[in-house]
């Protein structure tokens, strides 16, 4: 339900911004740059939109300072347009109220410890020994095995499962269909035909992590699988058992980490990154998409590729990748040419 009309005052004092305009002119809404009118505010976060100001519509922009304000339009200016449109979008969106309680059609464990204005939806089922924290959500059709233990004011959304002695921190969220504490993939060779090896360890997700839809992250062997504080996680990623996530990164969609490898602070795998196990990532990495990690890398930097190099080097070999046709058919004719050389000089000294 949006929220009532705010001044674009009001919002410059909610996000620490300067105005260029009028001050008092009414917003009612957020839309995109093509989409605004009036009443709605818009922003420019990427310099190629900037041409579009003219032609906008909105009752008023946001944007950085270096922006320049044309005459007759409202700006807001910030240092980050783009988290400035996130505050402002949530203010006038905010997400609907559950519903408190626990309903009728869940099944809760006798033993299971229930905190204060939970929301426990149909179909829900809590076993034996888990504990639940205040303001939780548990959304129709979610599953927490034995032992679980979920924090304060996370929310679980239809059909996630978290599996015995899994734990999650505060203002967790959990996307629908994923798997927290699923097994890790360990069997052992036994002739030609593969012995399972039990699973016993847990995953552990800390404080402020998001987990998109789909994602399965297994537990560990022994020990724990463990998610840092404030790292979100998009859509059908895979992370294997006893692997190390840090805090604040971000892993993009169809991500693949096999199992025991350690990933440092603030890492970025871009979309269908893969990483091999029992390898190192360092803080402040940044992986290409469809690169694969092959090897530890220790120092803070954008790698791209298969293997994955550095960055500017693996756009060099791009371009040298797609000159190899005509390099190739150079190197022919080098040979044919080198070839009829020495042929003719064999010719003469054996004249």
């Amino acid at each position: 339900m949006i929220m009532t009309k705010k001044t674009l005052k009001e919002l410059a004092r909610f996000v620490g911004g300067d105005i260029a305009g009028d001050e008092n002119i009414a917003i009612s809404g957020v839309a995109g740059i093509d989409d605004a009118g009036k009443g709605d505010i818009t922003f420019i976060a990427n310099p190629k939109y900037i041409a579009k100001i003219s032609s906008a519509k909105a009752s008023a922009i946001i944007a950085s300072p270096d922006v320049k304000r044309e005459e007759g339009k409202n700006f807001l200016y910030v240092k980050n347009p783009y988290l400035a449109f996130a505050k402002i979008l949530a203010l006038f969106n905010p997400p609907p109220a559950p519903d408190k309680g626990i309903h009728p059609e869940a099944h809760i464990h006798h033993t299971a410890e229930i905190g204060s204005s939970v929301s426990i939806y149909p179909h829900v089922f809590v076993d034996e020994a888990v504990k639940i924290g205040d303001r939780v959500m548990l959304c129709p059709g979610v599953y927490l095995g034995k032992g679980v233990s979920v924090g304060d004011d996370t929310i679980l959304y239809s059909n996630v499962s978290v599996r015995e002695g899994c734990y999650l921190g505060r203002r967790v969220i959990v996307h629908c269909n994923s798997v927290v504490g699923s097994d890790g993939f360990g069997f052992a060779k036994d002739g030609t035909k593969y012995y399972k090896i039990p699973q016993m360890g847990i995953v552990r997700i800390e404080d402020d992590v998001e987990i998109g839809a789909c994602v399965t992250i297994d537990r560990a062997t022994l020990g724990e699988t463990v998610i840092k504080r404030g790292t979100k996680i998009d859509n059908l990623v895979q992370i294997a058992h006893n692997v190390e996530v840090g805090e604040d990164c971000i892993i993009v969609a169809q991500v693949g980490i096999a199992g025991s490898t350690k990933i440092g602070n603030r890492v970025t795998l871009a979309g269908q990154v893969g990483v091999v196990g029992h390898i190192e990532i360092g803080d402040d990495v940044i992986i290409g998409s469809q690169s694969g990690v092959a090897q530890g890398i220790f120092e803070k930097g954008v790698f791209s590729g298969s293997p994955a190099i550095p960055h500017r080097e693996w756009l060099k070999a791009q371009n040298i990748f797609a000159k190899l046709p005509e390099m190739r058919k150079m190197l022919l004719e080098l040979e044919k040419r080198i070839q009829e050389i020495e042929s003719k000089s064999h010719r003469v000294k054996e004249s």
